[in-house]
């Protein structure tokens, strides 16, 4: 991979996509982590539905370790997978005010420590809240960077080995961010429209069987 192509990249994201976020509606790194667990497998747009009430009913750890789990599944039943979900949320809870104090750490190792808790709820957590260069691969990201020829691995840890590889310090949580919101608006899962790509002329189409204008 040449230099020359990440940077054009890393350009085209930039000057495209300056609106680019994190769009999981939150107040509190507390709230950040939870609404992450919650859109495993779900829409953004759903779980913050879901939180609009959720969060009012627990804004806390605490309040979330006391609360019966039967009650809590009902609460993120929408969000599909209920059950484990929200078993993984007392869980986090408990280890957050068993070993942090009922704070959400601000290091990698402390919150996938955390029960349920991988590298990409982690690494959105660490970049949107305490503003680490971290590079959170999620299906856009990884769907993207694969048809781009930026990374081949289909593991999404391994994407991040990639992805960290090439795109230098400093510009990696920026460049997830963008990357993401391209893979939301033009690189679609279903029907990427290559035809008004910005990106088409160096992009190998990697796994794009069509292509769809505007």
């Amino acid at each position: 991979m040449s230099g020359g192509k990440v940077e054009k990249i890393l350009s085209f994201l930039e000057k495209h996509y300056p609106e680019a976020r994190i769009i999981l509606n939150y107040n509190t790194p507390f709230q950040l982590l939870v609404a992450t667990i919650l859109a495993a497998q779900c829409t953004d747009e759903r779980v913050n539905r879901v939180t609009e009430t959720f969060f009012a009913r627990y804004p806390s750890p605490e309040k979330l370790d006391e609360s019966p789990l039967e009650e809590i599944e009902g609460a993120v039943k929408p969000t599909g997978f209920y059950r484990q979900k929200a078993k993984t949320l007392k869980a986090v809870s408990r280890a957050l005010i068993e070993r942090h104090g009922g704070e959400v750490p601000d290091r990698m190792e402390a919150l996938t420590d955390l029960p349920g808790v991988g590298r990409k709820t982690a690494s959105i957590v660490l970049g949107e809240c305490f503003g680490q260069d971290t590079l959170p691969v999620d299906t856009h990201v990884l769907r993207v960077s694969r048809r781009l020829g930026l990374a081949m691995s289909k593991n999404a840890d391994k994407v991040e080995e990639e992805l960290s590889s090439i795109v230098p310090e400093g510009k990696r949580w920026k460049f997830a961010l963008t990357l993401g919101w391209h893979g939301r608006t033009v690189c679609t899962a279903r029907s990427p429209k290559c035809s008004v790509c910005g990106l088409e002329e160096m992009c190998p189409k990697i796994g794009v069987k069509g292509d769809k204008k505007g």
